[in-house]
């Protein structure tokens, strides 16, 4: 197991540096160059790392495994369209995000418009679920039991003067969400930007993920995040769980 942690170390390094050489992950990760070198033999072995020169990069093989997830879910097949029309509609970038072991993990994303933010949310992109509109708005619909296990672990990290990091504004928070129906991020995550998102629940009132549309703050305005978007989101999301209702359960 102590050498798997290892592999995955080593991974998340390339991903962050986006590529190094042995000298520099061993030095970044305080591990052996030796023990560096037989990882990365054994992880270009298989795909997951390729290198060019000197300089190692993550591979390919990983969208073997990411591909067969994604296109072998029939929900995620009807959500991925309404990624892409919610762009079309609002000029903004716009997102769906689904939980897993306490973090949000970015499914799909698209812009249409060049004046769209392009802020690293890359699919595959994990990111804190309290400070995001689409997060806060899973927390808002888990088990209270799992929220508190999600904040025990993961903490209430600031990421702006405005993230939420008290226990208690967070739930006051989640309460609101629940009532109204949808989230938002003012400036959260980052500086100068604000998100709207509506949860996608399951037959039992689960969320499946959510979407949301992020855009600077100057141009979501008051009325746009608390009638215009969460208006065209919870539109959208009607669409999504009935079509998952009637043709998937």
């Amino acid at each position: 197991m102590k050498s798997f942690d290892k592999t995955i170390k080593i991974l998340d390094a390339l991903v962050e540096t986006g590529g190094a050489r042995v000298s520099e992950l061993s030095d970044l990760l305080d591990i052996p160059d030796s023990t560096v070198h037989k990882h990365l033999k054994s992880l270009k072995k298989h795909g997951f790392v390729q290198s060019k020169g000197d300089i190692n990069t993550i591979g390919l093989k990983f969208l073997y495994y990411s591909g067969y997830k994604i296109n072998n879910n029939e929900i995620y097949s009807i959500i991925q369209p309404k990624v892409e029309y919610l762009a079309e509609r609002t000029g903004e970038r716009c997102q769906f995000v689904t939980e897993q072991n306490g973090e949000g993990v970015y499914l799909f994303t698209k812009l249409t418009d060049e004046s769209a933010i392009q802020a690293d949310v890359r699919p595959g992109k994990y990111v804190d679920l309290h400070a995001t509109a689409a997060g806060k708005t899973i927390l808002a619909h888990l088990p209270r039991s799992r929220v508190n296990e999600i904040i025990t672990d993961r903490e209430l990290s600031s990421h702006t003067p405005k993230t939420i990091t008290q226990q208690e504004a967070l739930y006051d928070e989640l309460d609101q969400i629940r009532e109204q129906g949808y989230g938002i991020n003012d400036e959260e995550r980052i500086t100068k930007q604000r998100a709207v998102g509506v949860p996608v629940l399951n037959t039992v009132g689960r969320p499946i993920g959510a979407f949301s549309v992020s855009g600077p703050a100057n141009r979501l305005n008051s009325k746009k995040i608390h009638e215009e978007l969460p208006e065209l989101l919870m539109g959208t999301v009607d669409e999504v769980e009935l079509d998952i209702e009637y043709n998937i359960n």
